[in-house]
């Protein structure tokens, strides 16, 4: 380990064994095939397949799909590199596997044992015996204790992997990640992520370091062919290791998997309706709604379908509002701002009333804020009452919905009252402070479809004395300038995995308001201390009903504080795809397997 290349590792990978079990695995350690948070897992020790999947699905055949993504890397932690498509799903592997048919169920994959603790403090994974790398060296802990080290070595790496006190190398089969604290559904979470590297190959090389040379890996898919800027190719490897163990069966179908590189959307759909590509995700419901009326829909070749994808919650679209900014931080501005927006028209006229509101952070979900808070939110509510607004306890959250021009006037009178409130008046038809400084907003963009919504919204901040602009950035400009706080508003997406605690942190705390990195997520620049501590809270839950009244809380505190203008929800995925496929009888709820299984 000593000639790694970060000091900062080698440092780390020396200190790390502080809390071990001494070379020798405790007695008491019961090994599971799987670990569940709030449930009972859904499948035995015995069983053989994931019922969404088809253990006697066909092998063969090549799909192609378009990416957007311009990779010019393959390097498995590049910062600064664009990765390529899929290397982590076709390419990689990883110490467990999150059931697509439970809401917190994992299985072992790299793993064929998983055990906690009585004190709850430590994991220990065990590596199943067939693992291999392509160039048939064993996977052991080894691969998995250089992994994490060399991501902990990193800023944001240190932010993911906080939870991690140290880790151990128990034998080659047995790796231990001793915790800070009791372990929770979000430190797993977090570990079904981890892509394991191979020491034996990183050693002299750095995975950080931008390179078109394919990497060693384990996965069932190795590159096979590639042409930067457009396109990569995956084959199946016949001799996987894993291609038999209970939740691969019946995935990984395909021979070859292939991606070209569409810089353009419109282009993209050009090339789906001229069948270059195989599937294609439509996100923008404008095409969604007629681009693929042609000949070979109606005669059934091409199928638009709708799948399930509960894994993924939240919002679609929102403006963040930079609330490090002075004319922000009142919670009247930016209430009047919400009411401005006329989010009924837009999707009547630009969606084809394909969306639907988001009146909470993770709508439709056990974690919406539902009515007036239960007494379970209560108890963790009252401490902070007299810093939260009053409505919060006295009527539930709803924007306000515009049905008739008549509605839309009433939300413009009563934002400019509360502008008014807040210290800003329309002089010569501007909105101005008591300084004389008119109240502008620049919204910062790397997207010119950001127009559509934006530009309509424009019209309405008007008849407020507001001056809105969009100032459109290239993509480093527009990181550059979110790391350092410097925009008005940003229009982005507020999804997250269910249940949602792996990025309450990092979205909403007070810690990562002000940081460089970390910011980018908390990009509104969120700091409460209700928010705070409740999302340490919802983190350290180890019951559902202690998640759910935490999440339900911090739903109620951000709608209230109107951070953010929230638009629209994220919805089931909208794919078209030519006709060629089977699919699975039983498709799960959380995470589908087409086309993949």
């Amino acid at each position: 380990m000593n000639d790694l290349k970060t000091p900062l590792l080698s440092l780390m990978l020396l200190l790390a064994p502080v809390l071990g079990f001494a070379d020798d695995i405790p007695d008491t350690l019961e090994f599971k095939h799987g670990i569940a948070f709030f449930h009972e897992l859904k499948y035995p020790p015995d069983y053989t397949h994931l019922d969404y999947l088809n253990p006697d699905a066909p092998k063969g055949g090549v799909l192609v799909e378009a990416t957007q993504r311009n990779f010019n890397t393959l390097a498995p932690a590049s910062v600064r590199g664009i990765s390529a498509p899929s290397g982590f799903w076709l390419n990689a592997e990883t110490l467990i596997i999150r059931a697509g048919d439970e809401v917190s169920g994992f299985y072992g994959r790299l793993a064929d044992g998983i055990a906690i603790t009585d004190d709850r403090l430590s994991i220990v994974f065990r590596i199943h015996p067939q693992a291999r790398w392509r160039d048939g060296v064993p996977i052991t802990s080894r691969d998995v204790f250089y992994t994490v080290e060399f991501h902990r070595s990193y800023v944001w790496g240190g932010l993911l992997f906080e939870f991690i006190a140290s880790m151990e190398e128990i034998d080659d089969r047995h790796v231990a990640f001793h915790l800070k604290s009791p372990v929770t559904l979000n430190n797993i979470i977090v570990i079904q992520f981890i892509s394991i590297l191979p020491e034996h190959y990183w050693r002299d090389r750095d995975p950080g370091a931008n390179t078109l040379t394919p990497p060693l890996s384990s996965g069932p898919y190795r590159v096979s062919a590639l042409k930067q800027g457009r396109f990569i190719e995956y084959q199946r490897d016949p001799d996987y290791w894993g291609k038999d163990i209970p939740v691969n069966k019946g995935r990984y179908n395909f021979d070859t998997v292939r991606y070209e590189v569409y810089r353009d959307a419109t282009v993209t759909r050009e090339a789906f309706r001229k069948g270059l590509i195989d599937i294609w995700t439509e996100t923008d419901v404008r095409y969604w709604h007629r681009a693929f009326d042609i000949p070979a829909f109606d005669k059934g070749w091409i199928k638009k379908i709708r799948r399930n994808s509960g894994i993924e919650v939240g919002v679609r679209r929102s403006i963040a509002l930079n609330n490090r900014i002075d004319k922000f931080r009142d919670r009247r501005v930016r209430e009047a701002l919400t009411l401005a927006m006329d989010f009924e028209w837009q999707n009547r006229t630009l969606h084809f009333g394909y969306h639907k509101r988001a009146h909470s952070y993770w709508p439709d979900t056990i974690f919406t804020a539902t009515g007036l808070p239960g007494e379970d939110e209560l108890q963790l509510l009252e401490p902070y009452r007299e810093q939260l607004p009053p409505e919060l306890f006295e009527r539930p959250f709803r924007f306000p919905e515009v049905t008739s021009p008549e509605d839309h006037r009433a939300n413009i009178v009563k934002a400019r009252q509360l502008l008014a409130a807040a210290g800003w008046h329309v002089v010569d038809g501007v909105l101005k402070n008591a300084r004389g400084e008119p109240f502008e907003i620049e919204f910062l963009s790397q997207n010119s479809e950001d127009a559509r919504i934006l530009l309509p919204y424009f019209q309405q901040l008007e008849q407020l004395g507001i001056h809105g602009t969009i100032r459109l950035a290239d993509r480093s400009q527009f990181v550059n300038r979110q790391r350092k706080f410097d925009f008005d508003a940003i229009l982005k997406g507020q999804g997250t995995l269910m249940p949602p605690v792996i990025l309450l942190k990092s979205m909403y705390h007070s810690e990562t308001a002000y940081q460089p990195v970390s910011g980018v997520w908390n990009v509104a620049g969120i700091s409460h201390p209700a928010v705070d501590y409740l999302v340490e809270q919802a983190n350290l839950a180890t019951t559902l009903a202690q998640m759910v009244a935490s999440c339900r809380a911090i739903d109620r505190v951000l709608l209230w504080q109107y951070y953010q203008i929230l638009l629209y929800a994220i919805d089931l995925p909208r794919t078209v795809h030519w006709d060629k496929f089977g699919r699975p009888a039983f498709e799960s709820k959380y995470w589908p397997a087409f086309p993949d299984g």
